[in-house]
């Protein structure tokens, strides 16, 4: 596989900015099926929200299928996507999935405003562990009210070969590490979502929703 030469700081980053990451969005494609079962997911792990955000930015937003969703779920709110894959922004901005789109790694990427829903799905699991405190940051300086996170979970830190590839998936307890690093917030609810559960396909996500103390 060729990997694409960048100033990325990590392997992680540069295996889903290349081929690798080309590929992802062709076995991801934004079907009917799949955008109702993430509208599903998402109106079950948003519940506690107390009122409607009025800004979203989704970190690892891919094609957007989330960001569409989520419009479906809240009409009229701003989104703004961060996306580190060049075909994947090509969609995005292509397809006006978001209000912004931000072509960049999230590791590089700087906040320049707050947001009332910091989202990050799928994503951390294929970050290098090493760099999780400052993701955690990221995500609490996006946010000025809430953040979800979802992701595989492990009680303690592990790593499991992701097609074929070692050092490509990491799973752990994302959402109580959040917790310990970013203790101006607090979680507010919390689920998983089983594989068998045909209205929502997610592929055993365990979520947290966060709310920023006041």
């Amino acid at each position: 596989m060729n990997l694409i030469e960048t100033p990325f700081e990590t392997e992680q980053e540069q295996f889903w900015a290349g081929d690798f990451g080309n590929d992802y969005i062709a076995r991801n494609e934004c079907t009917p099926e799949a955008l109702a079962a993430d509208l599903f997911f998402f109106t079950g792990a948003l519940k506690a929200m107390r009122r409607t955000p009025e800004s979203i930015i989704e970190l690892g937003a891919n094609i957007g299928l989330n960001l569409r969703a989520l419009r479906l779920l809240f009409p009229g709110t701003k989104q703004t996507a961060v996306e580190i894959n060049d075909q994947a922004v090509e969609r995005l901005r292509r397809d006006r999935v978001a209000d912004e789109v931000v072509h960049d790694s999230i590791l590089n990427f700087t906040p320049t405003r707050r947001h009332d829903l910091a989202l990050i799905k799928g994503v951390m699991i294929h970050l290098n562990p090493e760099m999780l405190p400052q993701v955690y940051r990221k995500l609490a300086e996006c946010s000025s009210r809430h953040v979800l996170i979802a992701e595989y979970y492990n009680r303690r830190p592990d790593e499991v070969t992701y097609r074929g590839h070692t050092a490509r998936l990491f799973r752990r307890d994302f959402g109580g590490e959040f917790m310990d690093a970013c203790q101006e917030f607090s979680c507010v609810d919390y689920g998983f979502s089983y594989h068998r559960d045909a209205r929502e396909r997610q592929d055993d996500l365990t979520w947290f929703l966060f709310e920023k103390k006041a």
